[in-house]
């Protein structure tokens, strides 16, 4: 064997080596991957005491922040859960929960009533629904290793503080899982837009007439 096709087939076997262990080695974890931003399921849910004479001015007024948290951060439906039983005021008392609560605005097709299983007829009404919350990291769990390293890999909690107080700050979690719903576009405003500029006049919005001192007029 000459020495030109020793060297042809160690070259081989030193290329074919990088390539084996580049394929099976891990790909680096990076700090976005390492601490996404996450949701975890929760539950919003208040407990009405049965009354003879139906719903009080305290549950009314507890019913109504919830549909208000429900719009504001609620998934799915809101379900009512009655006691099962045969008590009328229970019966009654389930059906005026969903009453007030389509009176603060949650639809009806949002609303569903159900019954559990409760050891007393008298139990009290439960009225809910499932959210999401961000995941916060605790980053003084963290293994921090600020030792010298001999790679370009991040150090050890890198990114975890800064991931930690988005999630702690986000207004509604659920921006998380997708963008919201884009609104329509002013398409009247953009008609008299294109108007006045096919009928060459201004098409900016006629502006308010100062009056000494810099002040706009109030009006009155």
């Amino acid at each position: 064997m000459t020495r030109s096709l020793l060297l042809t087939l160690s070259a081989a076997a030193l290329l074919a080596g990088c390539a084996s262990s580049g394929a099976s080695a891990p790909p680096p974890l990076t700090p976005l991957s390492r601490y996404a931003l996450r949701v975890e399921p929760g539950l919003d849910r208040i407990a009405l005491a049965v009354h003879e004479d139906g719903l009080s001015s305290t549950q009314i007024a507890a019913l109504r922040d919830l549909a208000v948290r429900y719009a504001g951060t609620g998934t799915g439906r809101i379900q009512i859960q009655g006691p099962s039983g045969d008590d009328p005021a229970s019966a009654r008392q389930t059906w005026a929960v969903r009453s007030a609560l389509e009176s603060a605005g949650v639809p009806g097709q949002n609303i569903e009533v159900a019954a559990y299983d409760a050891p007393d007829p008298r139990a009290p009404v439960l009225a809910g629904f499932e959210t999401v919350r961000a995941v916060i990291p605790n980053c003084a769990a963290e293994r921090r290793d600020m030792g010298p390293r001999y790679s370009n890999e991040s150090s050890l909690g890198l990114g975890c503080a800064i991931n930690a107080n988005i999630a702690a700050q986000i207004a509604d979690p659920r921006d998380i899982i997708g963008a919201r719903a884009m609104t329509p576009a002013d398409s009247g405003r953009a008609a008299v837009v294109f108007d006045n500029y096919r009928k060459g006049q201004p098409t900016a919005a006629p502006q308010e007439t100062l009056i000494q001192g810099g002040i706009s007029q109030a009006v009155d």
